[in-house]
């Protein structure tokens, strides 16, 4: 069994900044892809953040640039740190992994999710 376990969110003032963390433990051959999703109120579950094992990352549109994604493969965890946050950013933010513990045999993992709201 893995686990993913996030923690970071909170609340913050629109420009305002957060880090959100994500630990992956139990049994562990290899981590593929890592992502962050979030789901707003009301709103489909959309993907935020892509890093690959080799560091490559990739970004939704509205982040880009303010937002970024980060892994420590010796620690298994991955990190979005979220600069100049605003009021449509506010939503569940939820970790997302392929994680291998048998070689080849990738299977995704989700966190159970942080909540993050931008207000003033």
């Amino acid at each position: 069994q893995v686990q993913l376990v996030e923690s970071g969110g909170g609340l913050v003032q629109p420009g305002g900044s957060l880090r959100l963390s994500c630990a992956a433990s139990g049994r562990i051959f290899s981590i593929g892809d890592m992502n962050w999703y979030r789901q707003a109120p009301g709103a489909r579950r959309e993907l935020v953040a892509t890093v690959t094992s080799g560091g490559s990352t990739n970004y939704y549109a509205s982040v880009k640039g303010r937002f970024t994604i980060s892994r420590d493969n010796a620690k298994n965890t991955v990190y979005l740190q979220m600069n100049s946050l605003k009021p449509e950013d506010t939503a569940v933010y939820y970790c997302n992994a392929y994680v291998a513990a048998a070689p080849g045999n990738y299977v995704s993992v989700w966190g159970q999710g942080t909540l993050v709201t931008v207000s003033a």
